[in-house]
């Protein structure tokens, strides 16, 4: 499943995301989502997602 759709995350769900200051070295950070906040369906770099530690970022993996 893509990170890309809207329609593939919701809260509770496992994933790796890139946080913004993590963007140049594509960082992943694990976490479990808490809401998601892009309204749009898709976004090319990724849904953005607050995981449940608080961290803000952009969904790269789902992890199953």
């Amino acid at each position: 499943m893509s990170g890309t759709e809207r329609k593939n995350i919701r809260p509770g769900m496992n994933v790796m995301v890139v946080q913004k200051e993590d963007q140049g070295t594509g960082k992943l950070t694990g976490g479990v989502v808490l809401n998601i906040l892009t309204k749009s369906p898709h976004h090319p770099h990724g849904i953005k997602v607050r995981l449940e530690s608080g961290i803000v970022g952009r969904v790269k993996e789902i992890v199953e």
